[in-house]
């Protein structure tokens, strides 16, 4: 078995390497009570669904879970998943 140069590994790592994810405008964080965050297919850094504290739909929400929180999702597709789905979009 040989091994492979170092040189040539290093580079066959950076060639696969992903970018990091593009941060989007993002809720307020101070109107919310869950602070996560995931990586959409799109590459960009999203806001996980979250509960509001005052109850308003809080900036940036595209929909609303059928949970009663408020997802920043920025499309249609997988929307609310794993809270019950959408019980209403916003915009």
């Amino acid at each position: 078995m040989k091994l492979l140069p170092v040189a040539l590994l290093l580079a066959c790592a950076l060639t696969f390497a992903k970018e990091p994810p593009k941060p989007l405008p993002d809720a307020d964080q101070s109107q919310l009570i869950e602070h996560g965050h995931y990586t959409n297919k799109a590459g960009q850094s999203v806001h996980s669904p979250a509960h509001s504290k005052d109850g308003k739909v809080p900036a940036g929400a595209s929909a609303k879970c059928r949970d009663g929180s408020y997802s920043f999702s920025k499309s249609h597709r997988g929307t609310c998943s794993g809270h019950h789905g959408v019980a209403s979009w916003l915009n």
